[in-house]
């Protein structure tokens, strides 16, 4: 599962719902996962954001 969405997910849950099934609940909706599958979608996300980190903490390093 997409771990970058998951944490951005349950950093936002509102007061009074239940966090599981509000993060797993918008994942699915959105095709990150499908049930308690992973999807294609799901993983390209988790490499997009992984490159996108890299990126930026590759360009840090390089100041130093």
């Amino acid at each position: 599962m997409p771990d970058f969405l998951e944490r951005r997910l349950r950093a936002n849950v509102p007061r009074g719902v239940n966090a599981d099934r509000y993060v797993y609940g918008a994942m699915n909706n959105m095709g990150a996962m499908r049930g308690n599958k992973e999807t294609a979608k799901g993983k390209a996300m988790q490499r997009k954001h992984d490159k996108k980190v890299k990126r930026v903490h590759r360009g840090v390093t390089d100041l130093l």
